[in-house]
């Protein structure tokens, strides 16, 4: 006699299509619960959460990413691609005088982000709900565009499109800055043990396929797509590589 389907494991594997309306089908698939969900909204947006995720090393990376953002800013539009958990958007809404552009393709974590600034900051931060992968704005108009842990929660296809996109919005001279994992870290503790990083591969689909990507010759290519040129002017490490920031320069010249 054949089996009775469970109803209820069925309902639960087809949660995520709930959370469809207009979002990327990887995003509702694999993230529903982390960003698109108000319950989780809530409970990962906390510190110790966030700083639980990344080892304790929240703090140093945000700093890090901020300092690079800040020291030496060439002058114009600065956007932040796509939302992120912690306090990355308010620090930057305080290190400058100017407006902060920020896109994500989810309103719930535009909204998230708004809550956390004060009347005269939110002022200062022009939201706008769409896709990395197909920006709406202008080519070049932006000097620096920071992408904070992002890239490594993306499929192949849609991390290429993302990265050709932030290029294109990029003006001659400006900055990238990119914080994320490491190139693959397998002699790091926590890729050596294979439960911790059977667990990371399975809250992160997407990670394992990042580790074996070459940041700086994926950026390169894209720019010489377009007929420019981009080079990496700096990195910095943490937690022995596991983490990483980089700053990449739009050169003025093209080919």
């Amino acid at each position: 006699m054949p089996l009775k389907k469970n109803k209820n494991s069925k309902s639960r594997g087809r949660i995520w299509r709930r959370f469809l309306d207009g979002m990327p089908e990887y995003l509702a698939r694999h993230y529903w619960w982390a960003y698109l969900w108000p319950a989780g909204v809530w409970f990962f947006d906390h510190q110790p959460i966030i700083n639980a995720i990344l080892f304790g090393q929240y703090r140093k990376l945000s700093q890090q990413t901020l300092s690079d953002c800040m020291n030496n800013r060439p002058e114009g539009r600065f956007l932040q691609l796509t939302c992120a958990y912690g306090s990355m958007t308010p620090s930057l809404l305080k290190a400058m005088d100017d407006e902060l552009y920020l896109m994500d393709v989810a309103a719930i974590q535009l909204a998230a982000a708004r809550g956390k600034l004060a009347d005269a900051e939110q002022k200062r931060l022009l939201c706008a709900r769409m896709n990395a992968e197909c920006l709406a704005y202008g080519d070049e108009v932006f000097a620096t565009v920071l992408i904070f842990f992002l890239l490594h929660e993306l499929p192949p296809d849609a991390r290429e499109r993302s990265i050709s996109e932030a290029i294109r919005v990029l003006r001659p001279g400006g900055r990238f800055v990119i914080t994320e994992y490491g190139a693959c870290p397998k002699k790091h503790l926590l890729w050596r043990w294979r439960p911790i990083r059977r667990v990371l591969q399975w809250l992160e689909p997407f990670l394992e396929g990042f580790w074996q990507v070459d940041l700086a010759a994926m950026l390169d290519k894209h720019a010489r797509r377009q007929g420019r040129v981009i080079r990496q002017v700096e990195e910095f490490h943490c937690f022995s590589s596991f983490y990483r920031v980089c700053i990449f320069e739009l050169d003025k010249s093209t080919l």
